[in-house]
């Protein structure tokens, strides 16, 4: 393996995500910070929120992955019951590529809405806002077909498909009119091209289909499975489990190309990864701190279509919390993580500022620290940090900003292309 391949690999591994937030938390620590200092003594207040709202939420702490899947259940609705017959009669590889279709491309679709956004879901009268309303439009829009270019297999998404979609298409599938504005449309379009080309450039994972549930197949089967006959070949036996961080790091490879505000190393793309001074490291990657928050997103959504398929998921908790504004909003709202100016809110911010940057990674490190404090007060010493996020920390950002804020809105505002957060 090259030294640029061996970086870009350390890039992709959660660890590092971990070790690097860690050094610019303790940097932090230090008071070395021009932006931040923490103050922990809130930690436990923000541990007994998070936990009594799981309680509340999930009263015999039989708690569900935060995953794109919980969306599908807005307003007590059972979505996937419906995919679920849709799909019936495939076999179990064939149904667990359509819900890895499904889950990828809603995930992608689904940076912040705004605060005006509404969908109309004709099936169940609702009206949904923020990310149920994204996650409901786009499971409608799979159902419907709109992401795959076979009409005889509608409930699929192929690289075809995505490469015609425009923002055109997009408004009418998020229902956007002038009363109705949908943030980022453009950049979600431009996100979907760009993932239909990298379909496209892989057709020995994606098939000449360029479908992307076939990355199940990549992660399940023997890479060198012996075949009995050339002309016959026997499909290679399923792996019965695969681990999270596998799951995350094929996503990377796959698709760390179709992000626009990804940062490049040495002409390869790395993704949502930024420089910070005391990010640490060395060597070509010193200095870079990877967060890769929608691909962490995005390998939470899949632990259930794993699942579903029979295949365990190891290792859960190698991937970390994820730093967007509702954890690092909870953080910023109960005054664990203290900006040194307190206008820090007066404008938007961009992803690529230090600011942003430094508050993104003092909210993974300090989930890790969360975590078991969460565990302690449910008497859950195994709960996963899938979860515990559930359970958990993003709903606990989204209830203290109401608290906060009419209309919730988090406390920093950021001013997105709809890719990063």
């Amino acid at each position: 393996m090259s030294e640029l391949d061996a970086a870009v690999r350390t890039l992709r591994d959660p660890a590092t995500i971990r070790a690097r937030c860690a050094a610019i938390t303790a940097f932090v620590d230090a008071g070395r910070s021009q932006h931040f200092t923490l103050d922990r003594t809130k930690l436990d207040a923000v541990a007994e929120r998070i936990a009594t709202l799981t309680r509340s939420r999930f009263p015999d702490l039989t708690i569900p992955y935060h995953s794109r899947w919980r969306h599908f259940e807005a307003g007590g609705v059972d979505r996937k019951a419906e995919l679920d017959a849709k799909l019936a009669g495939r076999t179990q590889v064939a149904i667990a590529r359509s819900r890895i279709d499904l889950t990828l491309v809603s995930v992608l679709l689904d940076a912040g809405a705004g605060p005006d956004w509404r969908f109309h879901e004709a099936e169940s009268g609702q009206a949904l806002a923020r990310s149920e309303g994204l996650g409901v439009a786009s499971f409608r829009a799979f159902l419907a077909g709109r992401f795959s270019s076979d009409a005889g297999d509608p409930c699929r998404v192929d690289a075809a498909a995505l490469l015609k979609l425009d923002a055109a298409a997009l408004a009418d599938i998020f229902q956007v009119r002038a009363g109705n504005p949908l943030v980022g449309l453009e950049g979600r379009a431009a996100l979907m091209r760009r993932l239909g080309e990298a379909l496209r450039a892989q057709p020995q994972t994606f098939t000449a289909t360029g479908q992307p549930g076939h990355l199940f197949d990549v992660l399940t089967h023997h890479p060198h499975a012996p075949r009995l006959h050339h002309h016959h070949p026997q499909p290679a036996p399923l792996h019965h489990h695969v681990q999270a961080a596998r799951i995350l790091a094929a996503l990377l490879d796959a698709f760390s190309a179709i992000w626009p505000s990804g940062q490049v190393l040495h002409g390869v793309p790395v993704g949502d990864v930024w420089p910070h001074p005391a990010a640490g490291g060395e060597g070509a990657i010193a200095g870079w701190v990877p967060f890769h928050k929608l691909s962490q997103w995005l390998a939470y959504s899949l632990l259930e279509p794993f699942e579903w398929a029979g295949v365990k998921v190891e290792g859960l908790d190698a991937l970390t919390g994820l730093p967007e504004y509702r954890n690092g909003g909870l953080l910023l709202d109960a005054g664990v993580i203290v900006p040194r100016d307190a206008a820090f809110a007066a404008r938007p911010r961009l992803p690529s500022e230090p600011w942003v940057i430094e508050w993104r990674a003092l909210a993974v490190a300090l989930l890790d620290e969360l975590a078991p404090m969460v565990r302690a007060r449910l008497a859950t010493p195994e709960l996963p940090l899938a979860c515990v996020l559930e359970g958990g920390s993003w709903a606990a950002g989204r209830q203290i900003a109401a608290e906060r804020r009419p209309g919730g809105a988090p406390p920093v505002a950021i001013e997105s292309d709809g890719t990063v957060f």
